[in-house]
């Protein structure tokens, strides 16, 4: 009889897991039929079914969540929702956080999508927006205060990952609310997108490696781009910003891109996603979705769950802020 050699081929929705605990039943099952040892069946099921067990709980710790709030001086609300979609792994984080500086009501909001695993974007949702507010001239100079927050993150994540034999990074798109100011900051290829009197307008641009000044700022720094199914930096990585990358560093920069859009009666609702998002959905089609759904966290869970309907192959991760038009300013 000739055996034939057994490849690991899953679906998308496959996880690791699952595999092996399949191959374990069936490696189990040749094992008692070869023995007779049905004593063994029973002993082992037992583990097998810890395992699965243990399989359906990573499952429902990256199950799909959302939530929302509103600010102390009810200027503005805001939603988020958050899901793995097809993908086994969950590397998409996001922050929603009102804090107060020196007096000012702030809202910090943003969506952090990782690659290479999930902790350069878990880094960054834990320590961006703190390393920000303690900025000394974070009311009074916030543009500068919000760039160097960005690069001491990056550089104290490096840090971290000395010990660590595979690289990490992370896109980040963030919103920053300051009295009548909001500041947008983005590297990579999540998007933040704001409805002005009824129009869609991205206040972001996705870092791709094929941008010609993207392209030419890896070259002068001695990298290179081609192409491998999509342009990659080094034929490695499809952004040309980001968080972590340390073998990257070099080309893969963590300096923002900062827009400051002015908060008045025309701006209704912002939108921030990661490009599982963006991926399937356009601009012009987020803002429509969003602007009949008053709730910001139904509005979040609408635009995820239409992207999850279109076929988005990537983790999901939307969050809405709306500001009160009937607030002055």
């Amino acid at each position: 009889m000739r055996i034939r050699p057994f490849r690991y081929n899953p679906s998308p929705e496959i996880s690791v897991i699952e595999y092996a605990s399949t191959l374990c039943c069936f490696l189990i099952l040749i094992l008692v039929i070869t023995t007779g040892n049905f004593e063994c069946l029973s002993c082992n099921m037992g583990y097998l079914n810890s395992v699965l067990q243990s399989s359906s709980q990573v499952h429902a710790e990256y199950g799909p969540v959302s939530g929302g709030g509103l600010s102390q001086n009810g200027k503005f609300s805001y939603g988020y929702a958050s899901s793995p979609g097809k993908r086994s792994s969950m590397e998409d984080f996001y922050e929603t956080r009102i804090d107060g500086v020196d007096g000012e009501i702030v809202g910090l909001f943003g969506v952090f999508d990782g690659h290479g695993g999930a902790r350069a974007a878990e880094y960054v949702k834990q320590n961006l927006f703190s390393n920000l507010i303690r900025h000394p001239k974070f009311i009074s100079d916030t543009k500068s205060a919000i760039a160097d927050a960005y690069n001491h993150t990056d550089s104290e994540f490096l840090k971290s990952e000395n010990n660590q034999n595979r690289d990490a990074g992370s896109t980040a798109s963030t919103a920053i609310l300051v009295g009548d100011r909001l500041l947008v900051a983005n590297v990579g290829d999540s998007r933040a997108v704001i409805c002005r009197g009824g129009n869609a307008f991205a206040v972001s641009r996705d870092h791709k490696p094929d941008q010609s000044d993207e392209r030419q700022r890896i070259e002068d720094a001695g990298g290179f781009v081609m192409w491998a199914g999509t342009w990659r930096v080094g034929g490695v990585l499809a952004v040309s910003r980001a968080f972590g990358d340390r073998l990257l560093k070099q080309y893969v920069v963590a300096d923002p891109e900062i827009q400051e859009e002015k908060i008045d009666s025309s701006l209704e609702f912002l939108i921030l996603a990661s490009d599982g998002l963006w991926d399937v959905v356009s601009n012009e089609e987020a803002v429509a979705m969003v602007k009949p759904i008053q709730d910001p966290e139904q509005a979040a869970k609408w635009l995820m769950q239409e992207a999850c309907q279109r076929g988005s192959a990537d983790n999901i991760t939307c969050v809405v802020v709306r500001f009160l038009a009937n607030q002055a300013y």
